[in-house]
């Protein structure tokens, strides 16, 4: 592991480790204007801290596939997760479980079948997961949908 400040960009006085992969962030956050970003990227951040600290290494941060984008991809031996992580200040919009809808859920797949033909290994076995985040407090869904790959 190696030390960073977010992602190689300064993000305030915030400080963290994160793994050496490649950040699919593709401007500086630092330039960013909307607080939904920058509370999207810190609860991504809090998810690499908390995957990390559950014995996973991180793959990739922000593997896109054309306008598709996967949150996190994390690997704990065969077994390879792709992470969808909502971050939300409260529920009055409901559960950030409930964001991930069918639609969300086909463009996830269809970037992990890039991701897969592009990095996976024979033996990996293949998971959907979700975290939601509301008020800095984390909850992990393991296993939150399964695609029916074809």
């Amino acid at each position: 592991m190696h030390y960073r400040e977010g992602f190689g960009f300064a993000l305030g006085a915030q400080r963290c480790y994160v793994p050496t992969v490649k950040s699919g962030l593709r401007s500086d956050p630092a330039q960013w204007q909307d607080e939904r970003q920058k509370r999207g990227l810190a609860g991504e951040e809090q998810a690499i801290r908390y995957l990390l600290s559950r014995g996973c290494s991180i793959v990739a941060h922000r593997f896109r596939v054309g306008h598709t984008e996967i949150d996190l991809i994390a690997r704990q031996g065969d077994l390879v997760t792709f992470i969808e992580v909502k971050t939300r200040r409260g529920t009055a919009f409901g559960s950030p479980f409930e964001a991930v809808t069918g639609a969300k859920r086909r463009e996830l797949v269809k970037a992990a079948r890039v991701w897969v033909d592009r990095f996976g290994r024979p033996t990996d076995i293949y998971r959907f997961d979700c975290i939601g985040i509301v008020d800095s407090r984390l909850e992990h869904v393991a296993d939150a949908f399964r695609p029916g790959w074809r």
